[in-house]
Order: structure tokens, then sequence, then C-alpha cells
């Protein structure tokens, strides 16, 4: 059986931001508050069934993986991780900056860097690591939710490892907006959400701030307890 409460690390755009809308209005969800929205009407007339497509999704909120759902490791407790995320975000570090597009990720849509920075892919490595001594091991629900069957021998490894198999080089940044799709339904959902994503007019996002999510039980969402803007490292001084 799968222990609670998790926690998850991962970035979520500010509170209020036209992006943070448009995931939380999409998923009809709003990890900030906590509180569920109405699905846009334009949404559930072209796509009557929108809320059985972004179910998964919902549970999770708007974000962008960092470090992946975990349990606390016995002896830590959340004011121990809240003080941790506190000090990583004070920890100078370049920022990445990503140009951010709609596309198709493994059968979901999501919203994805044009070309992911090698930032990018040091922040994500930092939280993986840095974060690891909190985790409690993989209960074999946990390992059997990830499928392994499925996984390549190294992403096997790296799900015993650190409890989730898509870090170090087989991390992709991605900000979830429906759960899997066929491959009939995928090109005209894309292209609604193309546009959708395109009204507000984001050509350039950085990964600037760290969030950590709680989910209390296994029938709760994710919410938001605390958030931090990352301290940029000033490369002109290196």
């Amino acid at each position: 059986m799968a222990a609670f409460p998790r926690y998850a690390i991962y970035y979520a755009p500010p509170a209020g931001t036209a992006l943070d809308a448009l995931g939380a209005n999409l998923l009809g969800y709003d990890a900030w508050t906590g509180t569920d929205l109405a699905f846009p009407e334009q949404i559930t007339k072209t796509v009557p069934d929108w809320r059985e497509l972004t179910g998964d999704p919902r549970k999770y909120g708007f974000h962008a993986t960092l470090k992946a759902p975990f349990a606390l490791a016995a002896g830590h407790s959340e004011d121990d991780l809240l003080v941790a995320c506190a000090a990583f975000a004070a920890t100078p570090r370049p920022l990445p900056v990503i140009t951010p597009i709609v596309g198709a990720i493994s059968g979901f849509i999501a919203v994805v860097p044009t070309e992911p920075p090698s930032d990018l892919y040091r922040l994500a490595s930092d939280c993986v690591a840095d974060f690891d001594g909190f985790r409690a091991p993989l209960t074999a629900d946990d390992r059997a939710r990830r499928n392994p069957a499925a996984l390549t021998p190294r992403q096997c490894d790296y799900l015993d490892r650190w409890g989730y198999p898509y870090v170090w080089e087989e991390f992709r940044f991605h900000m979830t907006l429906t759960g899997r799709l066929g491959t009939e339904r995928r090109a005209p959902v894309l292209a609604m959400l193309r546009r959708r994503f395109s009204e507000i007019r984001l050509d350039r996002l950085a990964i600037d701030r760290i969030a950590l999510f709680r989910q209390v039980d296994a029938g709760s969402r994710f919410r938001i307890v605390g958030h931090w803007p990352l301290c940029q490292h000033d490369r002109s001084t290196a």
C-alpha cells in the first residue's frame, strides 16, 4: 500500500499569471487554492468528454515535475522539507529560460520547451539528488504503478535508485494538459490547445521557482503548500 501524505517538488507558474490561469482552467482545478474550476465553455462544446480526458493530470494540478511524488522517510517532517526547499531556492544558480510550445509527449499533450537548455536539466537533477534524503523507499504498489515492464533497463534502474524512472538524461520538462490520447484524437485536441495557448502570447518562460505540493491521501488532489523564487546566479561575477 502506498504511504501518505505524499509530497512533490514541481515548477508551477506564479498564481494569477496567464499561464497559471490557462493550465488551471483547462484542468478544472487550481492547486494554489485547492478549488475546482469550471471548464471553458468553448472547450466542453468542442470536446464533450473533456473532464474525462483531463482526469489524471487534474489530480496533480498544473505543474512540471522536478522531484516526483514521494512519502517522507522516517525521521523527517513536513517542516524539515519546507526548510530544505527554502535553502535549495536560496542557493544561487543559473535560471533556465525556455521557449514554451504545446506539443505531444508519450501520447499526452503538454506545454514543453522547443529546446530544453542545459540549465534546465541541471535544475531537475539537483532537485532529484538534493531532496532524495527525504524520500521513503518505494512501496511495492508505488513501483507497480510505474509499470516497470514497459520501462527500459536504465529507467528501471533509475526507478529503483531514485523513485522515478525519468531522471537525468531521461528527464523531459512538461506541463501536462491531458491524459494519454489515442492517435485518432490527438491531432484535433493538439490543434485546439495550440490555439488557446497562442492567445496568452507567451514566448519566453523563466523556470525561476519551485513549489512544494502535498497530497493528503489517495482520494485527494495535490495542493501547493509552499513556494519559493530561485536565487539567480550572476554569471558576470563568475
